[in-house]
């Protein structure tokens, strides 16, 4: 087994579980190689792992598993990357909530170990695809979900929003999140948006502090092409997937649809969604 290790440079507090997890693959049999951006920031830490090849991105193709070491952000990064690919992500929590990894940092080597075994289940993500008129959008990808909102203002922005070409309503407010089953526990749930079960297929809309109380979150059918052109006295507005951002000029059009690939994220075949539910949001403390 060929493993990818990707990373951050937050990961400080836990430099022994880092190499533990590495000698746990090695042990095992696996050909490992470091992301080549977090092996650099791994050589300068001292660890033992950095003697292991590094290896870009573009031959992430190249590898049976990937492994990401961190929170949800490292592996909302991980799968954007390597979105075309399809390769099964395994998550391993070093961050705070943690809600897409499948273990903790700590519990890497035995999780390891399970995978190797064949003691694993894989679920597939739904992702979105963007474009824009007015950018280019250099990772056109979102796991989690794709938000349209205000900048550096404090006036509203309207968003005349096309539904499967057909005119749905125009949204005045701060901003719209359009987010995957998977993201319905993050931008979306803030914005009080519903929580969906992540292997449902569907898109959420909604809403961010908008400025008329019937407009509510929407749920979609996962074909849907959402279209969405923006007004403002402003002269931009921020275009945000999976937190990360560009500004957009005015008058941009915006169109979401699902993407034709999936994220295939690695789970315990004991893990499920209500326990999630409960030991993530702290549901029933």
């Amino acid at each position: 087994m060929k493993v990818l290790i990707f990373g951050n440079s937050y990961l400080q507090d836990v430099l022994p579980q880092v190499d533990e997890l590495v000698s746990a693959l090695l042990g095992g049999g696996a050909t490992v190689a470091i992301e080549e951006t977090f092996h650099a920031w791994v050589a300068t830490m001292g660890l033992r792992c950095s003697s292991l090849p590094a290896m870009p991105v573009s031959r992430a193709a190249e590898a049976d598993l990937l492994v990401s070491l961190g929170g949800d952000g490292t592996l909302l990064h991980t799968a954007h990357a390597t979105a075309a690919l399809e390769k099964p992500i395994l998550g391993l929590n070093a961050g705070h909530l943690g809600y897409l990894t499948a273990a903790t940092l700590a519990r890497g080597p035995q999780m390891v170990a399970a995978v190797a075994a064949g003691h694993y289940r894989i679920e597939q993500r739904m992702m979105l695809q963007v474009e824009c008129d007015a950018a280019q959008i250099s990772s056109p990808f979102a796991l989690n979900e794709v938000a349209i909102l205000r900048h550096d203002t404090s006036s509203v922005i309207e968003m005349e929003t096309l539904l499967r070409g057909e005119p749905l309503t125009t949204y005045v407010g701060d901003g719209l999140v359009v987010s995957t089953p998977t993201g319905s526990t993050a931008y979306n749930m803030s914005a009080g948006g519903p929580i969906l079960e992540p292997t449902t297929s569907c898109m959420v809309l909604s809403p961010v502090s908008p400025h008329a109380l019937t407009m509510r979150p929407l749920v979609v059918r996962d074909d849907s092409r959402v279209t969405i052109t923006t007004r403002s006295r402003a002269s931009h507005f921020m275009l945000s997937l999976d937190g990360s951002s560009l500004v957009c000029p005015a008058g941009a059009t915006v169109t979401v649809f699902a993407a034709p690939y999936r994220a295939h994220i690695v789970l315990p075949p004991d893990a499920n969604f209500a326990a999630t539910l409960r030991q993530k949001l702290l549901w029933g403390k």
